[in-house]
């Protein structure tokens, strides 16, 4: 998978380098500020239970 993004990227070697860096970038700040803040809500760990 990494090798068919790779051949699809433009330009030589370091335009795919550069590329794929700021893909990886984008995706984790897509990651960080819109998916994370949005699906903290729905995650359970706020509901503790200790004891019986």
């Amino acid at each position: 998978m990494y090798l068919w993004m790779w051949r699809h990227l433009p330009g030589g070697t370091a335009t795919r380098a550069v590329t794929a860096l700021a893909l990886v970038l984008v995706v984790c700040a897509l990651l960080l500020f819109v998916v994370f803040p949005w699906m903290e809500p729905r995650l359970p760990f706020n509901d503790v239970t200790v004891g019986g």
